[in-house]
């Protein structure tokens, strides 16, 4: 890792994948949020959303069809529990983090919430630094770090992506 990319000290970050149901960023269908503080998971949420539409194109990447989101909360409905497990935290972060910063903000301006003003780590780019690890889709990074991975699962990505940045750590980069 170049002296360049290293981040001030943190001691608490939520790790956050989404899964959506059409091209839309709005469309999320499922969060999986994992956080940690002092490098140590402490807590680990998986809700299905109710979006805004009820095509879903990506049934076949994420197995969550209307059916299962029907009679979820919207995103909205769903703000305060989420707001709650994303205060105080440092940063976030998200593989391919452009991504779900980009979800998070769609659902939070759909909703008429102003989004969190936290910045993104984003374990592509992390794991391209610390390791040189290519391709760096979610799947080769976890093989190439021995993670358990069920792609496509919410809980499972968000999961995976706070266990790099904790490998990464242990490699020594810093945030």
């Amino acid at each position: 890792m170049s002296p360049t990319t290293v981040i001030a000290a943190a001691t608490s970050f939520v790790a956050i994948d989404f899964e959506t149901a059409d091209y839309g960023r709005d469309s999320a269908c499922a969060i999986g949020l994992v956080r940690v503080e002092n490098d140590r998971i402490v807590r680990q949420v998986h809700r299905l959303i109710r979006p805004p539409r009820r095509q879903f194109v990506f049934t076949y990447l994420h197995g969550i069809a209307w059916s299962d989101v029907a009679d979820q909360p919207t995103f909205g409905e769903l703000w305060p529990e989420l707001k709650a497990e994303l205060a105080g935290v440092d940063y976030f972060a998200a593989h391919n983090a452009s991504f779900d910063r980009g979800v998070l903000t769609a659902c939070c301006r759909a909703a008429g919430i102003a989004p969190p003003r936290r910045r993104f780590v984003c374990t592509v780019a992390l794991a391209r630094q610390v390791w040189d690890i290519r391709p760096t889709k979610l799947d080769n990074v976890c093989s190439r770090l021995q993670i358990k991975l069920k792609h496509h699962e919410a809980l499972s990505d968000a999961s995976a992506c706070a266990q790099i940045i904790l490998a990464a750590t242990k490699a020594g980069a810093q945030f």
